[in-house]
């Protein structure tokens, strides 16, 4: 995706950690609509303040913290309301959230709405003006939901993507909850993730694509999810060669075993959250006329296997990660085993040669009344002679054998 620094930068505002996500609505005549934030992960930094701010991100940046460019003017979490023309794919301009329900009755043009982390009131109004199912609304707020497409009734397709940060070794999965219609396409996004202005700048500069309509923007909000998803394994991979270093040791060292664990059950992790999107390229590829809101232009059907190599390859990544992880992990058990082996055998071969002034002290310690030997005059010099030349030959036999 082409992109312009000197373009996008803009004042932007830092998102606090204390949203209102968990204040789902209420009062929609469901009393199961609701969330439980216990303290989960994907609610965002901890060290986020509402004074902070930063210049907007444009490219991806596996380092850096969420920025989000929200108009600070607005009431509502509102990150863009736009209206495009069908006709030209220009961006006509921005519309508030109480005028949507005017701009919608203009079949002449569709509507980008998106928000980030929504309060109810905000919810309330975009259900109302959009008339979204509650139910789709209730799987886009469901904590760890599954990455899914939905149809309701060809008046709206649903989408729901899970999206991957790395942060401290660690992958933050937050949420993007996707509604799209004839003439309006709606983003809601909960937890780590990088702002969506490039793919909006991306759009922008491309009206002759946004003549297909709200799917060119589903497709470049999809494709810009998936390939953020390769610098999430890259960096995973870089941290699987650094611990490589400590595999080659006869030392067992529980810090790395933990390490080599957790990648792993990241890993396996990872691969479950991005596979069923998948099953999303592929409804969009083969579904049938019927599956799809009217004004589908089948034209964005390569738009959609070219995400789906995209998959394809992160895919690959991780699967080669996995296998490669299962090596280290066998071969670090391995030589562990062998160092421990080593140690065996070397107890073993100084036992064998303790184990002859042993035997020999033993036998002339029993205090027997006749031992003719013990009378001998060079009768200690002998036995201590034997008992060397034993331990010796022993000790030689060690030595070539690489015992000790």
């Amino acid at each position: 995706m082409e992109k312009n620094n000197d373009q996008l930068i803009q004042k932007t505002a830092r998102i606090a950690p204390d949203s209102n996500i968990n204040r789902l609505y209420a009062d929609m005549n469901d009393a199961h609509l609701y969330l439980d934030n216990n303290g989960s992960y994907i609610y965002g930094d901890t060290d986020a303040t509402n004074e902070d701010t930063i210049e907007t991100m444009t490219v991806y940046d596996p380092d850096s913290e969420r920025y989000e460019d929200i108009d600070l003017s607005s009431e509502d979490e509102v990150v863009n309301c736009y209206s495009y023309s069908r006709k030209t794919g220009e961006n006509l301009d921005r519309v508030a959230l109480n005028d949507v329900s005017r701009a919608l009755s203009n079949n002449g043009q569709f509507i980008w709405l998106g928000l980030y982390d929504p309060s109810l009131e905000t919810m309330v109004k975009v259900k109302e003006a959009f008339g979204l199912h509650e139910l789709a609304i209730e799987d886009a707020f469901a904590d760890h939901q599954r990455a899914k497409v939905e149809n309701y009734d060809n008046d709206m397709v649903f989408v729901v993507l899970r999206t991957a940060k790395l942060e401290d070794k660690i992958i933050r999965y937050g949420t993007t909850a996707i509604f799209m219609g004839k003439n309006y396409l709606i983003t809601i996004r909960n937890g780590p993730s990088n702002s969506y202005a490039p793919v909006r700048e991306h759009c922008h500069r491309r009206p002759e694509k946004l003549r297909m309509g709200p799917i060119f923007v589903l497709h470049a909000i999809l494709d810009f999810i998936v390939d953020n998803y390769m610098p999430v394994t890259d960096r995973l991979g870089r941290y699987l060669r650094e611990q490589e270093r400590y595999v080659f040791t006869s030392e067992f060292d529980k810090t790395t075993l933990k390490n080599l664990y957790e990648l792993k059950s990241q890993l396996v992790h990872m691969r479950a959250i991005i596979l069923p999107v998948q099953d999303i390229c592929s409804f969009f590829i083969n579904h049938k006329k019927s599956e799809l809101v009217s004004g589908f232009s089948q034209a964005a059907k390569p738009y959609f296997r070219d995400v789906n190599d995209h998959l394809l390859h992160s895919l690959d990544a991780i699967n080669g990660l996995n296998e490669m992880l299962s090596v280290v992990m066998n071969t670090y058990m391995a030589m562990v085993n062998m160092g421990q082996n080593e140690v065996v055998r070397k107890l073993a071969a100084w036992a064998g040669i303790l184990a002859v002034p042993t035997a020999i002290a033993g036998i002339y310690g029993m205090n027997f009344d006749f031992m003719p030997e013990l009378h001998w005059q060079y009768s200690y010099l002998v036995i201590m002679l034997i008992i060397g030349s034993l331990c010796g030959y022993l000790f030689y036999n060690f030595k070539r054998l690489k015992w000790l």
